[in-house]
């Protein structure tokens, strides 16, 4: 057995060493975010990494690993989290715990007293710890010049000896402190937003920007008994509905500030229905098979006959014409999509001005998914025209020879033999490109954004496909919806899924072709 040289051993155990510093840093932070499963399975990984490259066993798994790893991070992974939070409500108003968000409408409520001292403030944290994780302090100077420092336990002087300060009379150093940067305790913004130096009559001092507190005192108060909220000023109690602290006195008023929680299979409910969205759900996945399938065709059709045509050992400079055909699909898309917008504009348009039509391409839902198909037709047949030129230059030339002596004509040639040898190459990849025009995000938000929106529809335009709708479910409107835009996904993937099933099937069957 040959040994393994120095610098090989050296480089094997130092990319190991790498990969387990890798792994022990991603299990601290999760550890610091009590995220237990994550720590288990990242160390899980670290020992896969060990007993697969510490040993000279298990050779095949040496090149099978990293692609596995990045399968489960960047495929199966995203996959279960967006079914995970397709059972909740995840979304504005409800990202976080319900501790938090109590915590977050009592600190909100905080107001100052009238009155009360205005401190010069630095934040800072014990000499020592880690700026970025330490609990936080106030380092404060009064009207007077006076010093003190607090934190969540209360008020106490600092001794003036240990202590500098700036001009403006903000503590700059302070014995047995740190004091953080702007953008260090910047950092710590929400840390910061919590933190309330307990004070006289119940009022607490809190940061005021990143240089000054006040005294200030809330007019909400949480009893955890009863689970209620009450607003001191008004009297109005407020208890758990929906995910949201809503007033006992049948107003509806409500906190805007709510909390993650499992809704079951409420998303899903929601979107087969609820009346508006379900028309509109059976709208769009309509028109996103429609979109799909005859990009596919056309752009198949276009591609494969001038394949054909370029096939001819008659035709005199291929080369030349092949590399101006592909230039669509070597321009990237954004830029192909934004000069396309441009030229269907109605009013200055280069379409409108060469026709002299008056057709409002983007304007108008019909003339909107034309404009949609052609311009996919443009971006798209260069992609079919490489694809079957490789293929018709893989079909044995005899075989045609044979056809042809056996009385067949051209078309008989082209329908019996060329076709299935071609469909046994391409039928697949077909099925592919189906797949990614049936969520093509790109050229849809950057030519009509999903519009026009008729009707009187602000959530569901004409030219939205099921993708483009979840992502305004999600990033756009007044309040993004995490969970049912995860539902929306949840669905997309069951009926690409569908779909392509029966397609793999009858390509399956092709192969007995050859």
């Amino acid at each position: 057995m040959s040994r393994t040289s120095a610098p090989a051993l050296v480089l094997k155990w130092g990319g190991i060493a790498l990969a387990m510093a890798l792994v022990f840093w991603i299990a601290t932070r999760m550890s610091a975010q009590g995220m237990w499963l994550g720590v288990s399975t990242v160390a899980f990984v670290g020992l896969c990494i060990l007993a697969v490259y510490a040993t000279r066993r298990a050779v095949p798994m040496k090149y099978l690993l990293p692609g596995f790893l990045c399968l489960l991070a960047l495929q199966i992974w995203p996959i279960i989290f967006t079914i995970m939070v397709s059972f909740t409500n995840y979304g504005d108003g409800h990202l976080g715990t319900k501790d938090e968000a109590v915590k977050q409408i009592v600190a909100n409520s905080v107001q100052v007293v009238p009155g009360s001292t205005r401190y010069k403030a630095s934040v800072a944290v014990k000499e020592g710890t880690d700026p970025a994780t330490g609990a936080l302090s106030l380092l404060l100077t009064d009207p007077q010049g006076k010093s003190f420092v607090g934190d969540a336990n209360g008020l106490t002087d600092l001794p003036g000896a240990d202590v500098e300060k700036s001009d403006l009379g903000r503590i700059t150093k302070a014995g047995g402190y740190t004091v953080l940067t702007g953008k260090q305790a910047n950092a710590r913004s929400k840390d910061l937003g919590q933190l309330a130096v307990p004070s006289k009559d119940g009022s607490g001092i809190k940061m005021q920007g990143l240089s000054a507190a006040y005294e200030g005192r809330a007019t909400i108060t949480y009893d955890a008994a009863s689970d209620t909220l009450t607003d001191t000023k008004s009297k109005l109690t407020y208890k758990p509905k929906d995910s949201k602290y809503v007033a006992t006195d049948g107003s509806g008023q409500s906190f805007s500030q709510g909390w993650q929680e499992n809704v079951g299979t409420k998303n899903y409910a929601t979107i087969f229905s609820d009346s508006t969205m379900r028309s509109g759900f059976l709208k769009m996945f309509v028109w996103n098979v429609v979109f799909a399938a005859g990009t596919v065709i056309s752009t198949f059709i276009l591609g494969m006959l001038i394949a054909l045509l370029f096939n001819s050992p008659n035709l005199k400079g291929k080369a030349v014409y092949r590399t101006l055909l592909i230039l669509p699909y070597a321009i990237p898309v954004f830029v192909t999509a934004l000069l396309w917008r441009g030229m269907f504009n109605q009013d200055y348009g280069l379409i409108n001005t060469l026709t002299g039509l008056d057709v409002d391409w983007l304007g108008n839902g019909f003339w909107a998914k034309v404009a949609i198909l052609i311009t996919n037709l443009w971006l798209g047949f260069p992609y079919m025209f490489l694809l079957c030129t490789g293929a018709l230059q893989s079909i044995p030339s005899d075989v045609k020879e044979a056809a042809k002596i056996d009385g067949a004509g051209s078309f008989q040639t082209l329908t019996r033999i060329t076709m299935p040898l071609l469909m046994v190459a391409v039928g697949p990849l077909l099925i592919a490109s189906y797949g990614f025009n049936f969520n093509n995000f790109t050229l849809i938000y950057l030519l009509t954004e999903g519009g026009p929106f008729e009707g009187g529809s602000a959530g569901m335009g004409s030219t939205d496909l099921l993708v483009t709708y979840a992502y305004r479910l999600a990033f756009s409107g007044a309040a993004p919806n995490f969970g049912l835009a995860s539902a929306v996904a949840v669905v997309i993937f069951a009926l690409v899924a569908i779909q392509a099933l029966p397609g793999f099937r009858a390509t399956k069957s092709l192969e007995e072709v050859q």
